[in-house]
Order: C-alpha cells, then sequence, then structure tokens
C-alpha cells in the first residue's frame, strides 16, 4: 500500500499532534537536564576526589618543606591530568565499557589485574579519605578524629542506601565542592602568598623533588580517581560516540576546576610558610594543612578548614567507594544495583574498621596514599595507550586523536620513571 494511504495519513497526524509533539518536548527537556546534571555530577566527582583531604595534606606537607618550588610540581599534576584524563574518558565513554571490561576486552586479563590495583589503592585511599573526615570533624567540633570518622563514614553509607542515591551522589559533589572552593579561595587571599616568586618556580623550580610529584599526581590523579568521572558517566546513560563532544567538555571543565584549586590551595599554604611560620610535619598529631588555616585567620581559620576539610573527607568516601566497587563488577557480571550499593556500604565500613583499628597516623597514612596510587596509575595508563594505539576496534567507531594517544604515551613513560625514583621515599611516609 502506498505511503499515502489514509491509513498512514492518519498515523503520521496523529504522531504530530500538539499533545503527542508537547509531550516528546518535555521528555526531552528532562532528558536534558538529567544529562546535564550527569555531567556537573561527573565533572564535581572527579573534582573532590583529586581534591580530597590526600591532597591538602600532601600540598601542605610538600609546602612547609620544598617553599615555592612545588609549584612546578602542581603545573605537572594538573598538565599530566589532562592527558590522562581526555584519553581515559573519550575511550571509555565511546566504547561504553567500564574500564575493567575494556582493559579485558583488549588484553585478556588485563582488566583484572588492574582491578585488583585500583580496589586496593581505593581502599589505602578510603582509609585515608575517613581519617581526614575525622581530622576535619576534630578541627571543627573538637571532636575526637575516630568519632568524626565514625560519623562521616556512618553519613556515606547514609547517602548510598538512599532510595535516591544518583541523584543524592551528584548534588553532594556540588554542593561539597562548592564549599570548599569558597572557602579556600578566602584563605588563599587572607594569606597573602608570594605570587611572583610562586609564578617563576611554576615553570623554573630551584629543585625538582620526584616523590613529592609522583605523590601529587597520585592524589589528584591516580588509582580511582583516574576512572571516577567516566564510571558515573556510564552509568547515567552519557555513552557513547555520539557524545564525545559532551564528554571531552566535561573531562576539560573538570580538570580546570582541579588545577584552579591546586593551585590556590598551594597558594594558601605558601602564603603561611612565607611568612615565617614553620608547619609541623613529623609528630604522631601533626596536622600540616589545618596549622596552616590557623595562622592565616586564627581561631575562625581552624573552624574554617575543619568544614573543608571534612567537606573533601566525605566527598572523597563517596567517589572512592563508589568507583572503587564500580571495578567490582569484572568479576561479578550479574552484579545488581542493589548489590552494587551493599558492597559500596560494605566497602566503606570495612575501610572505617580498619582505619578505627589500625590507628595509623592520618597525615601519614593520607601522604603515602596518594604515592602509593601514583605507583599503580602508570599500569592503567599503559593499558590504554595501548588500547588507543592497537584495539581502536573496541572504541565503537570513534577515531581517538592522535595527538592524544602522543601526549598520553609521554605521560605513561614519564609516571613510570617517576614511580621507579620514588618507591623508596613513598613507603618512608609510613616509617619504612
Amino acid at each position: 500500500m502506498s505511503d499515502h494511504s489514509p491509513g498512514n495519513d492518519e498515523t503520521r497526524t496523529a504522531d504530530h499532534s500538539p499533545a503527542s509533539s508537547g509531550k516528546v518536548a518535555v521528555e526531552a527537556q528532562r532528558f536534558a537536564r538529567s544529562r546535564k546534571a550527569s555531567l556537573i555530577g561527573a565533572i564535581f566527582m572527579m573534582a573532590t576526589s583529586a581534591i580530597g583531604p590526600g591532597f591538602i595534606t600532601q600540598t601542605a606537607t610538600f609546602t612547609a618543606t620544598l617553599g615555592a618550588a612545588l609549584a612546578f610540581g602542581i603545573l605537572a599534576s594538573i598538565l599530566i591530568d589532562f592527558a590522562i584524563q581526555l584519553n581515559v574518558w573519550r575511550m571509555i565513554t565511546v566504547s561504553g565499557k567500564r574500564a575493567s571490561d575494556l582493559a579485558n576486552a583488549a588484553i585478556p586479563y588485563s582488566g583484572y589485574l588492574l582491578a585488583v590495583l585500583v580496589i586496593i589503592g581505593g581502599f589505602v585511599f578510603n582509609i585515608g579519605n575517613i581519617a581526614g573526615a575525622g581530622l576535619g570533624i576534630n578541627a571543627m567540633l573538637g571532636l575526637d578524629p575516630r568519632i568524626g570518622g565514625l560519623i562521616s563514614a556512618l553519613i556515606a553509607i547514609g547517602i548510598f542506601i538512599s532510595k535516591k542515591a544518583g541523584i543524592a551522589i551528584d548534588r553532594a559533589m556540588i554542593v561539597l565542592g562548592l564549599v570548599m572552593i569558597a572557602l579556600t579561595i578566602y584563605v588563599a587571599i587572607v594569606s597573602q602568598p608570594p605570587v611572583g616568586d610562586a609564578l617563576r618556580q611554576t615553570v623554573l623550580p630551584d629543585f625538582i623533588d620526584f616523590a613529592a610529584i609522583t605523590t601529587i599526581v597520585g592524589g589528584t590523579v591516580g588509582g580511582y580517581i583516574t576512572y571516577a568521572g567516566a564510571h558515573r558517566l556510564l552509568d547515567s546513560g552519557t555513552a557513547g560516540p555520539e557524545n564525545i563532544k559532551e564528554v571531552s567538555r566535561a573531562a576539560v571543565n573538570g580538570i580546570l576546576v582541579t588545577g584552579i584549586m591546586r593551585y590556590i590551595l598551594f597558594l594558601a599554604v605558601l602564603g603561611v610558610v612565607a611568612s615565617g611560620v614553620v608547619i609541623d610535619t613529623s609528630s604522631a598529631q601533626a596536622n600540616p594543612a589545618a596549622q596552616a588555616f590557623q595562622f592565616t585567620a586564627g581561631e575562625w581559620g581552624l573552624r574554617a578548614f575543619g568544614l573543608v576539610f571534612w567537606a573533601a573527607g566525605i566527598s572523597s568516601v563517596i567517589g572512592a567507594a563508589y568507583t572503587s566497587v564500580s571495578f567490582f563488577t569484572v568479576f561479578f557480571k550479574n552484579m545488581t544495583d542493589r548489590a552494587r550499593s551493599y558492597t559500596t556500604v560494605g566497602f566503606v565500613a570495612v575501610s572505617l574498621v580498619i582505619y578505627l583499628i589500625v590507628g595509623t597516623t592520618p597525615a601519614a597514612l593520607l601522604v603515602f596514599a596518594g604515592g602509593f596510587n601514583g605507583l599503580v596509575l602508570p599500569v592503567g595508563l599503559t593499558i590504554f595507550m595501548y588500547i588507543g594505539w592497537f584495539r581502536r576496534d573496541l572504541l565503537g567507531g570513534h577515531k581517538h586523536p592522535v595527538w592524544l594517544l602522543v601526549v598520553g604515551t609521554i605521560v605513561t613513560a614519564l609516571t613510570w620513571y617517576m614511580g621507579a625514583r620514588s618507591v623508596v621515599p613513598i613507603f618512608q611516609f609510613l616509617g619504612y
């Protein structure tokens, strides 16, 4: 029958009726808002994970010992971040596969190795994150850090068992990220850092400390952080080559947010160090970042730091648990959403128990966590560079930019070199 038959005309008319068109428009707007919220959530999940208690403590510790020379390490971490996130986010989202599944498809069993390393690194991170959140509550309210860690872990668990956990996670990332940005900018302005010297040493450092750079890089883009935003996008349905522009924009925006925050935090602590204040980085109860905030703005500064540090800690607990558990699916293919939620709760609970039992000095653990994940980082990067160069068939027909692969390969080689130079110093953070 012809396409112009009455029946087809009626169908065509019904499809384009005002009511139907209005419904389609509403659904399209709802989808657009949902995707935008997921992209923003992914940005802040990466950003707040990258600017967690580990990075704050690492920045304060190394700024106290290296001074303005750390500016080069901050710049290096930002540039490395660009190369890593743009490559990894694009590959994961266009393939529609989680990092470990994509790795297994490219190199048999490599995904299992990657998953084990990320999960172990996630545990190390999360123990430190809970400790950091406890230190934040201690600085903010004076409670024992262990009690603060317990409270923070329970809050994180409450978010995950919520019926609207996805929405709660997205909103938590945005709110806590904005709190961190506003308070840190204030402290950076008040501390009046030597900006000129910092800018000079950003490109011409007096000396280079590879252990510090490896630790900073590991604390900002190592371990689970590399995959946090990309896995969040997969869960929200933002996958496939058709979304590559939005994904790339989200990755770049996330990197810019973290990069700016890293430098502002560095300047805030540098202002305190340059004023002649000696920050304790060695004693068992040392909390270098808290000292910097307190010296900058007195008692109010300490309380403000507590809020920032707690926000960083709780958001990083959420990010570490959420992303680390997403790697469990490579071992359990039929894992349901409910099982994932329970596993995530268990991940946080086990991390909490280890923190309460071991009682390792939080500051030392936070610095070590960054270093350890900096050592893990090159393994995953090597796998993804192999995919980019030799297994483009897994990328959904997407032509991955050659310049990104070249930069990513250079960065991968650099992370191997820095890791080899830093293994011993990193484990010395724990006294070994």
